[in-house]
Order: C-alpha cells, then sequence, then structure tokens
C-alpha cells in the first residue's frame, strides 16, 4: 500500500519508493533517504511536527512538509 511518509504513526514500517517533489530530492537523498531503504516512524512531535525516523541505522528528524513529499510503501 502507497502512502506518504507523514500519513505514518509511530511504530509502522516501510520502504521509500520514490519522491513527490524533486527539488527536494537531492537534500533527502543526502540524507540517507533513497528509494528502496527501509524506514521506521520512532515517533512524532505532539503537533505532528517534526518527524523521527529510523534509517540506516540511525535516526533522522524530518519537518512535516518534508515527510509529506516522501512517498512509501507500508510494510504490514
Amino acid at each position: 500500500m502507497s502512502t506518504k511518509l507523514s500519513q505514518l504513526k509511530p511504530g509502522q514500517k516501510a520502504i521509500i519508493q520514490d519522491f513527490d517533489n524533486q527539488e527536494i530530492h537531492l537534500k533527502l537523498m543526502e540524507m540517507g533517504c533513497l528509494p528502496g531503504e527501509s524506514i521506521t516512524v520512532e515517533q512524532r512531535a505532539p503537533l505532528g511536527d517534526p518527524v523521527s525516523i529510523s534509517i540506516a541505522g540511525y535516526t533522522l528528524s524530518l519537518r512535516l512538509d518534508e515527510a509529506e513529499k516522501i512517498i512509501v510503501n507500508v510494510i504490514d
């Protein structure tokens, strides 16, 4: 099931499929957000921004507008 990273809840796992916006594509890839990479949503701030994810062995915080641009496939 494809969705945006911003829609996932803490504890959910997914695999990055693609990016919705090519402007931020390079920035996200430099941070380790590569298509095919497995991620886990660790936590969300009380108002939902930022989102903390675990990717490639480290924790990364993304602003909600960045997470909105990452298309993922949820792992059940």
